[in-house]
């Protein structure tokens, strides 16, 4: 028993140090000049983030990448961004309806994913943030979620060493900021574009799709595509969908926000890129599934349930119909961006 517990001690020291070395010394998460310079796609919008004033640079976005993923930036050191926003889900929250926080809190929606924010005027579901390099101070501050304040985090990383080297190579400048922590993480998250699906490929006509792909295709435009246009699939508006408010929730979207009761219950209309990987949906990550939105989306509504006016006589699909549009919208999952090595965590937290 003695000789077992001694082989599997040294089993793991020995896995841990390969470990250590893998994670510290691997050129996987080397980031190159290449690595982040910024192209629009072909066919994409000018974007309202344009890098003007927070040009990326290999040293800026390394930064940037260690701060999303260092739990140090929220008020016990036990949350990251990376650990609500994975990259395995688009930088979603897979599988889990509403974001979790410090000492096992559970926020008030569901986790939207991360990708092509360069070109959201708008974040968070009620648009309270209008600015890329602003946004993370809503989920730091959020008390259901990291629950930190800009200063407090400031004053951690001007302890560490390692972050004042970082800070000097990224902005020349080892004083440790708020400002150069949003650009850092603005560089890294604006970065995430996604341009490379299945349905990229076949616009661009490198690919094809199948009939049925083809019809939900056909279905899309003709049914979804005045609120999720392409190419980035959503207008970035913000609409009333006829959710009922869930009544432990409460919440209102934009309306709470602004106290216009004409906005009540309208939240962001999401991008569908990825969609197949961030499931639940809505702001509450009530449905757990494609059909179940689309079954949804098929009642007729009432003027007084305040549904949209392109939502009130429901969207008229049979069950080929759906069908049809789900094998669509597989199309836009990007298995380039999704296992993209760039945005890879090199400490191995999550």
């Amino acid at each position: 028993m003695k000789r077992k517990i001694v082989y599997f001690f040294c089993f793991s020291c020995c896995f841990f140090l390969l470990l250590s070395g893998f994670i510290g010394d691997n050129k996987y998460f080397a980031i190159s000049q290449k690595d982040v310079e910024f192209h629009i796609p072909k066919g994409y919008p000018k974007p309202f983030y344009n890098f003007k004033n927070n040009k990326p640079s290999p040293s800026g976005f390394v930064l940037g990448r260690k701060l999303f993923y260092d739990p140090i930036l929220s008020k016990d050191s036990s949350i990251s961004c990376g650990f609500c926003h994975q990259r395995i889900a688009a930088f979603a929250h897979i599988d889990h309806a509403l974001s979790h926080g410090i000492n096992g809190l559970i926020g008030k929606r569901n986790v939207p994913p991360l990708e092509n924010l360069v070109w959201d005027n708008s974040f968070m579901w009620d648009g309270r943030i209008n600015h890329l390099e602003v946004q993370p101070l809503s989920p730091i501050s959020n008390p259901l979620e990291m629950n930190e304040t800009i200063e407090s985090i400031i004053k951690k990383l001007q302890r560490n060493n390692e972050y004042a080297a970082m800070f000097k190579a990224a902005f020349n400048d080892s004083v440790v900021n708020s400002r150069n922590i949003l650009r850092a993480l603005a560089q890294f998250t604006g970065l995430m574009i996604s341009d490379n699906s299945r349905y990229d490929k076949y616009m661009r006509g490198e690919d094809t799709l199948s009939a049925s792909e083809l019809k939900g295709l056909e279905l899309f435009r003709d049914k979804c595509a005045q609120c999720h246009k392409e190419p980035l699939f959503t207008d970035n508006t913000f609409r009333n969908t006829a959710l009922s408010m869930d009544s432990n929730l409460r919440d209102s979207g934009v309306a709470a926000i602004n106290g216009q009761m004409k906005d009540f219950m309208k939240f962001k209309v999401p991008s569908l890129r990825n969609i197949e990987m961030t499931y639940p949906y809505m702001h509450d990550g009530r449905f757990r599934t494609l059909k179940q939105v689309l079954d949804h989306y098929t009642r007729k509504f009432t003027k007084e349930s305040g549904a949209d006016p392109i939502l009130v006589k429901g969207i008229q699909l049979t069950e080929a119909d759906k069908s049809n549009i789900i094998a669509f919208l597989k199309t836009l999952t990007d298995q380039t961006f999704l296992h993209d090595r760039r945005f890879a965590d090199p400490s191995g937290h999550y």
